[in-house]
């Protein structure tokens, strides 16, 4: 039977006919009011409703609609929902052990994951899974919703798998014991020249530190001197893990943030011990998607005058969540304060008419302009603050904005191009044409350096690449893909990249790309940082 999705507004009107006297005291009703107050509608619902219902569907959808009228950061998550939100943060997972694609509706292993199960197995990049415990895995119409249940599972439990590897006349057959399987918070790590060092962070959980720390001592082993952070697309994560990242930077007991809500008391959190990076010369890179904990690091980079912060305007979200469970195992994120930098701003951009437009606010920014220029923001004085060395102008109230403004690079665009991106065509053919000679691919140069510094397509490879385009039903216009060409290529080459050696190869080459962190090598490189005469030699 189909249950009623009831609103809860729908639930209150309800309440207010079968007791209106009881609604003169709202005002002043008690949290234990207010849930005598809906237990005993749900028990009028559950017994008297025209209807059989899920009570305990109609409770759930109650506090998703309660919450979405708080603010657009708390949020209600089913006990599955949770432990599948909380994998990113904690670190890890448990199952097998290797990054994959569905392709020719067959699981392929991109590559295993370093030091997990299936890597110490010998399982291989290309590998097939083609069973799993006995049953047919290929041919199906799997998803990747189908292979995470197949393949993940408690720690200690066995899953067969049986493999097709090229040059292997039979099936291979692995016992693979599930284990814990890190999730990596750093995506990239390495010398973009001789003294310039480069780090792309893409989320703030449990383990970032670790990783970053042994990112840092890696690539000071390799020379550098100078540092670009990148938090672009960084959504956050552990306000812990934000606060310990920018005591890598500040010296001595500066304050790195401040918190506080209507249950509590301001608490402010210092810089406590001495930085990896505490005197180099410091590039923070964001843009509209950077939020919360990237906001915290660039803020505190920014207020302190310790480096310059180079892009697009952040997201702006300076609300704090605190987890808090329920009986059922279920859980709900509530905001419970807000979070100030160190010269006292909230970077809370505004949510007053709703989550969804809340949620559209980001591509309005697009549609009146900003991501070209920043003349369409309007910046009141009341947001108005200066950092606390040189007294430099930064403003609060929506987001982080940038020292260095990075437009939105449309040089190589097209809908051409625009149409290979949406159907992953660059991502799909360089796995075919990897997995078809992967042994080619791998001696046709001598090392990762060399492949990033050297590799270029022959004429024949790209015009392969067109007609599968073609082939694909994407039709080309001929002065696009000329226009476009650039970064058809540079785009194919970084995948290409990834397959041949690991993911992180990816960034090495993407990097081209990336119109922020050329900026920022450029900054560094041509005086315009020296030239804003910061405070990190004094750190």
């Amino acid at each position: 039977m189909t249950i009623p999705r009831l609103s809860l507004s729908l639930l209150t009107a309800g309440l207010l006919i079968l007791n209106p006297l009881q609604s003169l005291a709202q005002d002043d009703m008690t949290p234990q009011e207010a849930a005598q107050k809906f237990g005993t509608l749900m028990r009028y619902v559950g017994q008297l409703y025209v209807d059989s219902v899920s009570v305990e569907d109609l409770t759930e959808l109650a506090i998703v609609k309660m919450l979405e009228d708080l603010d657009p950061h708390s949020v209600y998550f089913s006990a599955d929902e949770l432990k599948e939100a909380d994998e990113p943060l904690n670190g890890n997972f448990e199952g097998i052990g290797v990054q994959f694609n569905i392709f020719k509706d067959t699981i392929m292993v991109v590559s295993p994951i370093s030091g997990g199960p299936s890597e110490r197995l010998g399982i291989r990049a290309g590998d097939r899974i083609v069973e799993v415990d006995g049953e047919n895995a290929a041919g199906i119409g799997i998803t990747n919703r189908d292979v995470m249940k197949l393949l993940k599972g408690p720690k200690g439990t066995v899953v067969q798998v049986g493999i097709k590897r090229e040059g292997e006349p039979g099936l291979l057959s692995f016992d693979i014991v599930r284990d814990k399987i890190p999730i990596y918070s750093i995506d990239a790590a390495h010398m973009v020249d001789k003294k310039i060092g480069y780090i792309k962070v893409s989320r703030f959980a449990k383990t970032t530190m670790d990783e970053f720390q042994s990112a840092i001592q890696t690539l000071q082993g390799q020379g550098m001197k100078d540092l670009i952070l990148d938090l672009q697309g960084n959504g956050g994560g552990m306000l812990r893990t934000a606060i310990a990242m920018s005591d890598e930077f500040l010296s001595g007991d500066k304050l790195i943030v401040y918190t506080e809500g209507r249950s509590f008391e301001r608490e402010d959190t210092f810089a406590q011990y001495k930085g990896l990076f505490e005197k180099g010369r410091l590039v923070v890179l964001i843009d509209e998607a950077s939020a919360s904990a990237s906001e915290i690091v660039s803020g505190a980079v920014q207020d302190w005058d310790r480096g310059l912060v180079v892009g697009r305007r952040s997201f702006g979200k300076g609300l704090v969540q605190r987890p808090m469970r329920l009986p059922d195992g279920s859980a709900v994120r509530l905001t419970v304060q807000k979070y100030y930098t160190p010269s006292g701003r909230c970077i809370q951009k505004p949510y007053d008419d709703g989550v969804e437009a809340y949620r559209k606010e980001k591509f309005e920014r697009y549609e009146r302009g900003e991501f070209m220029t920043l003349d369409s923001l309007e910046l009141p004085d009341s947001l108005l603050f200066q950092t606390r060395l040189l007294e430099r102008d930064v403003y609060g109230g929506g987001g982080i904005l940038p020292d260095v403004f990075v437009p939105l690079d449309t040089t190589y665009s097209s809908d051409t191009f625009s149409k290979i991106l949406r159907k992953g065509l660059c991502s799909r053919y360089a796995l075919s044409q990897v997995d078809a000679n992967r042994s080619a691919w791998e001696s046709r140069h001598a090392s990762e350096d060399d492949f990033v510094a050297n590799m270029s397509f022959t004429e024949a490879e790209m015009a392969a690449f067109k007609a599968h385009v073609l082939e694909e039903g994407v039709e080309i216009d001929d002065d696009e893909w000329t226009q476009s060409l650039p970064a058809i290529e540079l785009r194919l080459k970084a995948f290409y990249a990834r397959n041949i050696y690991e993911s992180k190869s990816f960034y090495r080459v993407i990097g081209g790309l990336n119109e922020a962190l050329q900026e920022a090598i450029r900054v560094l490189n041509d005086g315009t940082f020296n030239a804003a005469n910061l405070a990190h030699k004094t750190f």
